[in-house]
């Protein structure tokens, strides 16, 4: 049954559905036609008995004296009186003189009234009656009967008419249910046709929705949101490897420069220690490039196992310090912190390279004096980094923390733009968010919010990362 196809699928099961139900309605109807069938001969039976109850008890011979035959003007009725004994007393002309009751059905009709469903009587089937009279000093017992030949007629009439009609009717119905499924799984069909087209060199195609509001619809939107998904992310995942080819072109080729004007002339000591100490940061920055690439494809593959433990964010600022603080005398520039002894549940490792990036970030691209600080916001700690410089652009500042993404060529002309997105990353991983903006008077702020493993008051005057810095 699963080999074939959905639309024969449908098809069967409605056929069978239907098949049940057609024997279901064919038994009812056949067992009420039958039920009134019998009622209406059992009242017409009990009717006769009446009459005939009274026609003995005004003469000895009342039925043989009447003009009816054996069966009555429609050739269906008669009747029978018996004594106690079972000997016939009277009986309709014609009927003969053997009882119709035996011996145990008079037993009991000398006491009540029976009905004797099915008997034979000539080697017709028939019913009786028979009920207690009493008439002329004895006990007799009055049995009529009627022939079962037109309800059995009638019956047999229906069943065949049922027996015939029904299959007709059950294909009728299944041929309407197969075009019934044809057209309910045409909109399928054309959607699958068009998905079949589309190849992962044109991903703009779409397919066809039919304006019907039902699941159909439903399904063909969500499929076209998956389309969407899926291009968006192919268009991603083509610019991330086109920015990485470039971004890991750029210090292969000053490798390679350095080197080859290394060796094509003499040097003395000092420019061959110059040189080296080039190809030293290129293959610093080169390093640091695979590096942040890795991390970034293992997050997009889902596998960033962090091992979170309580981080004090005092030590955790007072390392950033120590660690960039040569960098920063070597500029005249400062670096002052302040957390108030908050405390965040988190993979410190993890979390030291977030706020290094932005120190790092701070230190390239801004001026001034650089502060690390925090601040408790309900169930969230909010880290900033702040600078004095010119602050980011209004229209980079939305896609601050997107993959290779710069400002303009004053602020971008070292690193490559990955800096802020593997903050972001690590912040997400957390369950927290990320945030740049510019500060009111001057400078830029980015922020990370974390979820907080205590709950102390605010520590440091920042606006939350969920408003913007005017």
């Amino acid at each position: 049954m699963r080999r074939l196809p959905l639309r024969s699928r449908l098809t069967a099961f409605f056929a069978a559905a239907m098949a049940v139900v057609l024997v279901i309605a064919s038994l009812v109807l056949y067992g009420h036609l039958a039920s009134s069938l019998d009622g209406t001969l059992n009242q017409s039976l009990r009717s006769r008995a009446s009459d005939v109850a009274v026609l003995v008890k005004q003469a000895n011979t009342g039925l043989r004296s009447t003009r009816q035959n054996s069966k009555d003007e429609a050739g269906t009725s008669f009747a029978q009186v018996l004594d106690g004994r079972g000997r016939v007393f009277d009986h309709t002309p014609g009927l003969g003189s053997a009882p119709l009751l035996s011996p145990s059905q008079l037993t009991r009709a000398r006491t009540r009234t029976i009905v004797v469903s099915r008997a034979s009587s000539g080697g017709d089937p028939v019913r009786l009656l028979a009920t207690p009279v009493g008439a002329h000093n004895q006990r007799l017992v009055v049995v009529v009967g009627t022939s079962l030949g037109l309800r059995n007629d009638a019956l047999s009439s229906l069943r065949n008419e049922l027996l015939v009609g029904g299959p007709i009717a059950l294909i009728l119905v299944s041929l309407f249910g197969y075009l019934v499924a044809g057209a309910a799984l045409r909109p399928v069909e054309r959607m699958r046709t068009r998905a079949n087209a589309i190849s992962d060199r044109d991903l703009s195609e779409r397919l066809p929705v039919p304006n019907t509001h039902d699941e159909i619809a439903r399904l063909g939107e969500t499929l076209n949101d998956m389309l969407d998904r899926i291009e968006a992310g192919i268009k991603r995942e083509r610019g991330f490897l086109a920015d990485a080819s470039h971004e890991l072109r750029t210090p292969v080729t000053l490798l390679r420069a350095e080197v080859e004007l290394a060796l094509e002339a003499p040097r003395t000591n000092a420019e061959l220690l110059t040189t080296l100490r080039s190809i030293r940061e290129e293959a610093d920055r080169l390093s640091q490039l695979a590096e942040d690439l890795l991390l970034l494809n293992r997050i997009d593959g889902g596998v960033l196992p962090l091992a979170k433990q309580p981080v004090s964010l005092d030590e955790l600022f007072a390392g950033a310090a120590t660690r960039f603080s040569r960098r920063a005398s070597e500029t005249g520039r400062q670096i002052e912190t302040n957390s108030h002894a908050l405390t965040v549940n988190a993979d410190r490792p993890r979390l030291e390279q977030a706020l290094a990036n932005l120190v790092d970030n701070a230190l390239r691209y801004g001026s001034g004096t650089i502060r690390i600080g925090a601040t408790n916001e309900d169930s969230h700690v909010e880290i900033h980094v702040t600078d004095e410089g010119r602050g980011l652009p209004p229209t980079f500042a939305p896609g601050a923390f997107d993959r290779f993404s710069r400002a303009d060529d004053a602020r971008s002309s070292n690193g490559a733009g990955l800096g802020l997105a593997i903050v972001k990353a690590i912040a997400e991983a957390h369950g927290g968010t990320a945030r740049a903006d510019n500060r009111r008077d001057a400078g830029a702020d980015i922020c990370i919010s974390i979820p907080s493993h205590t709950a102390e008051a605010s520590a440091w005057p920042f606006s939350s990362c969920r408003s913007s810095l005017r």
